[in-house]
């Protein structure tokens, strides 16, 4: 499951329009709009393929100047970086566990920028 954030920006004269067209759609979430024509909404999908088609959608809107992702999670993305975690298990510094720990606990072993 993908959930992403999207900036709508309408003229101001439309704003209140556009919002409730969106508030409608069956393929977005409406959250908040300004007087100066911007509006969030979030899209889900099960892939990026289906918040895309989504975002077109909102694109293609009368009086939207523009719409664009701002955040986005991916459900599968995070499940696969939390399993490359569980796979390194004792690689991980016994620290970073610790409730206790603090910034002095870390160290500094220079740029890995040009290690890989």
């Amino acid at each position: 499951m993908n959930i992403s954030s999207i900036v709508v920006q309408t003229s101001p004269q439309h704003v209140e329009e556009v919002a409730q067209l969106l508030k409608n759609a069956d393929y977005c979430d409406y959250h908040f709009h300004d007087e100066k024509g911007r509006i969030i909404v979030t899209i889900e999908g099960a892939g990026v393929e289906e918040e895309i088609a989504k975002l077109v959608k909102i694109q293609e809107m009368a009086h939207v100047i523009a719409a664009d992702m701002s955040f986005a999670y991916s459900e599968d993305e995070l499940n696969e970086e939390r399993d490359k975690l569980e796979v390194a298990g004792t690689e991980l510094p016994a620290w970073l566990n610790d409730e206790n720990a603090t910034k002095h606990d870390i160290q500094y072993n220079g740029d890995l920028k040009d290690r890989f």
